[in-house]
């Protein structure tokens, strides 16, 4: 384990700390976690840092070339992913166009997100369809203001299963969905989100799409070994996304407009769900290296502050942990300081203030020794002065695979 670390730890570190702790490389990965998960989740603290990501960009590319893994999962629009895909395995489009219409959040905004993008075309030019990496978005169309419209999705499938399918058995038209849809700003009102009375989600139309989608759903499962004769694996796991993707809104939509206690937790539920289904697609294809934000990849359940309310659900990688077991790892990521964001040395009783006295810049530290070692005193919890930054929960070391370790997150332009 130390001969993967490059210096020598300082004399105040104890052995027993020592061999915690590997470079975060794909080898030591792999070692770490006893093999190569379906899935490998890594996630990050707080969101739009290009240090962590470009942490990120490398074990993936050591992945793609040691381990196998072809695919990666980011948390941005699944649908707008497709663009992404599209450009990575083809070439076809323009990188400018892809950032700005290919993510959601602003992610396309990011240097390490697009940096990500142009290595993974130039790996791929020339490669075999099977050698090449590939690119998938796993969030539903979802931003904090609200929720996308189903147009696109419930158009895509039913012209998939038109095209492809038997036409007879579908359930209705196109011109018929066109019309329940209606104006797509009917669906995307940001004030929804606040007034549940702005929401159209459990109108007579909205309700009558939720089962239209479930049928054609279901005619697209029971059509697959034909489709299959038809069309390429690719194509119909794109429909599969698709019917995911509808009926996921429609349903996040329906709830937007409830008016119940219940009404944001399982709204929060709802997103992490999306996120859990389109993972475990994922899963059934290869391995894939997933990036996301720690408290979507934990297998604890989730929490947090709506207002007066106190929101719990669980998470996507406890939903997908729940259902892959030994094939779902997660190396959650910790960090010393953002002092860009007011996020200065972390105290020393603190997880991440026992590995700031470390002299390297990154670790992986083996999770679950590290927690043996620090029984049965229990390390603090660290408080963050900025709101975009999570703290690891020492609670939740012994459950994770592994730990990846940043000391310093600074802009590129200050590195």
């Amino acid at each position: 384990m130390v001969d993967d670390i490059t210096h020598s730890l300082t004399p105040s570190l104890t052995p027993s700390l020592t061999q915690t702790l590997y470079a975060v490389e794909a080898s030591p990965v792999m070692r770490l976690i006893g093999g190569r998960p379906r899935l490998l989740a890594l996630g990050e603290p707080t969101h739009g840092e290009d240090a962590l990501l470009d942490v990120r960009n490398d074990l993936f590319l050591q992945l793609a070339e040691e381990a196998g893994y072809r695919t990666i999962a980011l948390e941005s629009d699944c649908l707008r992913g497709l663009a992404v895909d599209e450009y990575v395995t083809s070439g076809r489009g323009d990188l400018d166009e892809v950032m700005e219409h290919g993510f959601s959040h602003g992610f396309g905004a990011s240097a390490a997100n697009r940096e990500l993008v142009r290595r993974m075309r130039v790996h791929n030019d020339g490669r075999a369809v099977s050698e090449q990496l590939r690119f998938a978005g796993f969030d539903g169309p979802l931003e904090i203001t609200g929720a996308a419209s189903p147009r696109r999705a419930l158009i895509a499938l039913h012209d998939h299963l038109a095209a492809h399918g038997d036409a007879a058995l579908l359930p209705c038209t196109a011109e018929h969905l066109d019309r329940l849809l209606g104006a797509d700003d009917r669906w995307t009102d940001p004030a929804a989100m606040g007034d549940p009375a702005r929401s159209v989600g459990q109108s007579d139309e909205a309700r009558e799409l939720r089962l239209l989608a479930d049928d054609l759903v279901a005619l697209l499962d029971s059509q697959t070994p034909h489709l299959l004769s038809v069309v390429s694996r690719d194509a119909v796991d794109r429909a599969r996304l698709y019917g995911r993707t509808a009926v996921g809104l429609l349903r996040y939509h329906f709830w937007m407009a409830d008016t119940s206690p219940a009404r944001m937790t399982r709204l929060v539920g709802l997103r992490d769900q999306m996120m859990a289904e389109n993972l475990l697609a994922l899963a059934e294809r290869g391995p894939a290296l997933v990036h996301a934000h720690n408290g979507h990849l934990q297998r604890e359940k989730s929490s947090m502050r709506w207002g007066a309310t106190s929101l719990e659900w669980w998470s996507a990688g406890a939903l997908v942990s729940a259902r892959l077991g030994g094939e779902y790892a997660f190396l959650p990521t910790a960090l010393g300081t953002i002092r860009h964001r007011g996020v200065d040395l972390p105290p020393a009783e603190t997880v991440e203030g026992l590995l700031y006295g470390l002299p390297e810049d990154r670790y992986l530290v083996d999770a679950p020794r590290l927690a043996g070692l620090l029984r049965p005193a229990a390390p603090a919890h660290r408080v963050s002065a900025w709101f975009g930054y999570a703290p690891l929960d020492p609670a939740h070391l012994a459950a994770a695979d592994g730990l990846v370790y940043v000391k310093e997150v600074v802009p590129k332009e200050s590195a």
